[in-house]
């Protein structure tokens, strides 16, 4: 075996300790790594030492003895480094750092300036995520990764928004990650809103279980982020989920489609202010509960607009059940919030045009959703670059001492 080779071999020996080290929840031994790997007691032994003073692992001494020598455990250093994970809504932005293994240490809610550039927006979230690692007592050099979710169609490979919500302007072919990742000093990767719904209620929400699901938020803006086969899926342009965009009918083709006629402005919150005279104009959420309030104490006409909003997505629900055929439908956003007899209404839609619906449910993160699925991708980003780097030389050289 030439030296290219054998080193190539040496990397891929210490990527599959370390990667089993992540994976396990509990402490382990040595044993248990050279059962799941594979790998020789001398391999192993001497590339867990070599993790463990590179500080990726954490050695907890030696436990009970079953019989004879007493075995030694050790664990994934979840505390080698940490993640940001950054959530931009219409009214609140949410910032959170965590270890690696995904728990939240910090958190703080801002509020999403009305009608603030790409940049200065960009830098006050620098300026609160540095906050929050000070705050936690993080070194910045200790931060490996965020993530950024923005409520619109992403191009993820390269880290640029293609176009967002109304709310925020200017922002389309903005380059976030670039931005943001020179402020922040770690490699940055921006991620459509809803998307990261739908992976964090799979990770440890309503969805886990469910290999093909969709997550639909109703709110200032409609969206669905779509998982098939346990893949996230994006689609040739990155718009797939765009379900705001969905023409409700031939009618509406000549009527200033995209302003007039599209599911976000018939549905969204300006679509269901625009039915009751009790909602106040913009787009803040708060008259929301007053609309069902009225609703529930007589109001037709709350009654009407909420009927009407719950027919169009219910519509909207079915359509998109009968393109990917999910398990399970998530739905959050302010809409969806309200629950009771409005998501049971869009349930009811769903059955009548879908054969065989599939469960319908409530969001389990609720707003914190999308800022949940920002900590579980920066997590695997940041993973993946710890693993990409064991092929520095002290990890080789440990590697050449065990053959």
């Amino acid at each position: 075996m030439d030296a290219r080779n054998a080193r190539h071999l040496r990397h891929l020996n210490a990527d599959r300790v370390l990667a089993t080290a992540m994976d396990r929840t509990e402490p382990f031994t040595r044993a248990e790594v050279m059962k799941a790997t594979s790998l020789s007691a001398p391999t192993v032994g001497t590339l867990t030492q070599a993790l463990l003073r590179r500080g990726l692992l954490r050695d907890l001494g030696a436990g009970p003895s079953r019989g004879g020598r007493r075995p030694a455990f050790m664990e994934f250093n979840a505390r080698h480094g940490f993640v940001a994970g950054i959530s931009i809504g219409a009214t609140r932005t949410h910032v959170a750092v965590a270890d690696l293994r995904g728990e939240r240490l910090a958190h703080r809610v801002l509020p999403t300036p009305a009608g603030l550039g790409p940049e200065p927006l960009i830098e006050r979230l620098a300026t609160a995520t540095r906050d929050l690692l000070r705050e936690s007592g993080i070194r910045r050099d200790r931060l490996l990764a965020a993530v950024a979710g923005v409520p619109g169609a992403v191009d993820r490979e390269h880290g640029v928004v293609v176009g967002l919500a109304p709310y925020l302007k200017g922002w389309s072919s903005v380059p976030v990650s670039a931005i943001l990742g020179r402020a922040l000093g770690a490699p940055v990767v921006v991620e459509n809103d809803v998307n990261l719904a739908v992976l964090a209620e799979r990770w440890r929400g309503a969805a886990r279980g469910h290999e093909t699901c969709a997550f639909i938020h109703a709110g200032s803006g409609i969206g669905a982020g779509i998982v098939v086969d346990g893949v996230l899926h994006r689609g040739h342009h990155s718009l797939a989920g765009e379900i705001g965009l969905m023409c409700m009918g031939i009618d509406h083709l000549d009527q200033d489609y995209g302003s007039r006629g599209c599911l976000e402005t018939l549905a969204g919150l300006k679509g269901a202010a625009a039915r009751w005279p009790g909602a106040r104009a913009g787009l803040r959420e708060d008259w929301i509960t007053a609309l069902f309030e009225a609703s529930a104490g007589g109001d037709r006409k709350a009654r009407s607009a909420i009927d009407d909003t719950a027919a169009l997505l219910g519509i909207a629900v079915a359509n998109l059940t009968l393109v990917i055929d999910p398990s399970l439908v998530v739905l959050g956003g302010a809409l969806f919030d309200q629950g009771g007899e409005f998501v049971s209404e869009v349930r009811k839609v769903t059955a009548k045009i879908v054969p065989s619906p599939p469960e319908i449910v409530v969001s389990a993160l609720g707003s914190e959703a999308s800022l949940w699925g920002s900590l579980l991708v920066a997590t695997t980003e940041a993973r993946a670059r710890l693993r990409d780097s064991l092929g520095e030389p002290n990890i080789d050289a440990a590697s050449r001492r065990a053959r």
